[in-house]
């Protein structure tokens, strides 16, 4: 069994215990374990010295990343690839899985920091990380990075057979994400991601058509206009006759999911997309 899945954490957040207490000197082991087993020259001893060391000291995310810089340290000039090698089965499930995929956060650190001198062998990585955990924040300095052929490559991935890489291509461009740095030109010009919500707006997974409606919730607020025109301009094509009723119901769902919070502040086009949006 991979040391991924021997980790031990709840199934949800704790009251009176941190996450960043998942971080022990159990889960080093366990993730010394995973990368000695995929590069030989990984020294064990050396990096559960280094990655404890100061270790309790942090909070979650910068003991995360202070794992990550030991991890790179025993690592090649290009970690990556080692990074993915070192991967445990992918989840079965979209939901449900509760906190045992941040088995995989210090690895979201090092594909975000190290791995970003490596466009193609980086957005592999964070295509395979997202299978696993979360690559919704590793992704991001990718594509400020390297924003024509990361959104490109994206395009590309809203056809892909896993319902996580769909929604980390909605949710990983998402201009105003949620503790995530800001992508400021996707922030300014709305067309840049636009063309990804068209291709996800009738996707068959809850998962996805979820992020796609916040991701356009996020577009309104800096850009009403375009957002909402097109919220009606797919409440017009949701409402053909054509259009398989599965498809049309879970279309009108993301509208209505999207201008929500506009809607109850008394926004009145908001108020009135969410009444043509509801199903009949």
């Amino acid at each position: 069994m991979h040391p991924a899945q021997r980790f031990k954490a709840p199934s949800t957040i704790l009251t009176g215990t941190p996450l960043k207490s998942m971080f022990d000197r159990a889960f080093l082991g366990l993730l010394a374990e995973s990368f000695a087993a995929v590069h030989r020259s990984f020294n064990t001893r050396r990096f559960l010295k280094a990655a404890h060391t100061g270790l309790e000291d942090l909070e979650l995310s910068p003991r995360a990343a202070h794992i990550a810089k030991a991890l790179v340290a025993e690592l090649p000039d290009d970690p990556v690839e080692v990074v993915v090698a070192s991967f445990g089965p992918e989840l079965a499930k979209t939901n449900g899985n509760g906190l045992a995929p941040f088995f995989y956060l210090p690895h979201s650190h090092v594909i975000a920091t190290a791995g970003l001198k490596h466009f193609e062998s980086g957005m592999r990585a964070n295509y395979e990380l997202t299978k696993r955990f979360s690559a919704e924040f590793s992704i991001r300095p990718f594509v400020v990075e390297y924003q024509s052929p990361a959104l490109r490559l994206l395009k590309k991935w809203t056809k892909d057979p896993s319902p996580h890489v769909r929604r980390l291509v909605s949710e990983g461009t998402r201009p105003r994400l949620p503790w995530a740095m800001r992508l400021k030109a996707i922030q300014a010009d709305p067309s840049l991601t636009l063309p990804l919500l068209e291709a996800l707006k009738d996707d068959p997974e809850p998962y996805v058509q979820r992020s796609v409606a916040n991701h356009l919730g996020d577009i309104l607020k800096d850009h009403p206009q375009a957002a909402y025109e097109t919220c009606e301009r797919w409440i017009k094509e949701a409402q053909r006759r054509s259009t398989p009723a599965k498809q049309a119901k879970a279309r009108l769902w993301i509208i209505r999911h999207a201008v929500r919070l506009p809607a109850k502040k008394g926004e009145k086009r908001a108020g009135a997309i969410r009444l043509l949006a509801k199903v009949r």
